[in-house]
């Protein structure tokens, strides 16, 4: 999770290389709104890759947790 105290920091640190990076993509000749509905894909997609390391690394940790008590 990200910590509070240095969220705002992350925030803008990760808004300059995210505005950078429609900025590219406008100056390419991509339409603005194809631009951010790509980002939402591709935003989407890691999302979704996090989350199934987080759920593969909790029932991981659940199968050690029972086998220990098996023991």
């Amino acid at each position: 999770m990200i910590d509070i105290e240095n969220a705002d920091i992350f925030r803008k640190s990760i808004s300059e290389s995210f505005s950078a990076l429609v900025g590219n993509a406008v100056r390419s000749g991509w339409a603005e709104h194809d631009v951010a509905l790509l980002l939402m894909e591709l935003a989407e997609a890691h999302l979704m890759q996090v989350g199934a390391g987080i759920i593969t690394e909790g029932a991981l940790l659940a199968l050690r947790a029972q086998d220990g008590c098996k023991n």
